[in-house]
């Protein structure tokens, strides 16, 4: 186990905790803090193998403190490029655990920066979560491509979306309008013809992606 702690900030536990519904203790340390803290963690975390980063990630991720699964994210994502498909497959699961948007939005970039690197594993990275019976992971399918701009694969975009349209869950129906208004910036015909097409869309969703157009 990582021989790291961070030094808490009592003054903003209470109130930390309860931005998120009380569903976490905190340490107590906003963003900057935090990342200054743990920056000589990740700095060191350099010359590590892969195994070892896996490993450390899921010790990390175990405690009980929030900020500790925000590091957890850090360190997993700092590693992108050194990961085979195997180990995408074996961070998946965390998305599930101490699951909340936070967390769930952060885990979300590490598999779309892993697809913009090898943009030839997308099929199966999207299928870790696709169509799963967890809704978080389902959002993560939905959101995937965020960033993808013109490399977005619409037939993939078009499978997550279509699986959830009836989903009465906020955060997938808020998901599907992040995704549609995402891409509006970049083909925003296509996302009129969807919303078009798609005419059972939440109004939630719709609401959302039409922000751009």
């Amino acid at each position: 186990m990582v021989d790291f702690n961070f030094v808490p900030n009592v003054t903003n536990q209470a109130a930390m905790a309860k931005y998120m519904l009380n569903q976490f203790p905190f340490a107590g340390l906003k963003t900057p803090e935090r990342k200054l803290q743990s920056r000589l963690l990740l700095l060191s975390s350099r010359g590590w193998s892969v195994p070892t980063v896996i490993q450390t990630v899921n010790d990390l991720y175990a405690r009980d403190e929030r900020e500790y699964q925000y590091l957890a994210i850090d360190l997993a994502r700092k590693h992108a490029r050194q990961y085979e498909l195997a180990d995408l497959v074996a961070l998946g699961p965390l998305v599930m655990r101490k699951s909340w948007w936070d967390s769930v939005d952060a885990w979300r970039p590490l598999f779309g920066d892993y697809v913009r690197l090898y943009p030839q594993t997308l099929a199966d990275v999207f299928g870790i979560f696709a169509e799963h019976d967890n809704f978080w992971m389902r959002r993560v399918a939905i959101t995937l491509q965020l960033a993808s701009k013109d490399a977005t694969d619409t037939a993939l975009l078009t499978r997550a979306i279509e699986y959830d349209i009836d989903t009465d869950e906020f955060f997938i129906q808020k998901a599907v309008g992040w995704a549609l208004r995402q891409y509006s910036k970049t083909d925003s015909a296509w996302v009129r013809q969807f919303m078009t097409d798609h005419s059972q869309l939440s109004t939630l969703a719709v609401r959302e992606g039409s922000k751009y157009l």
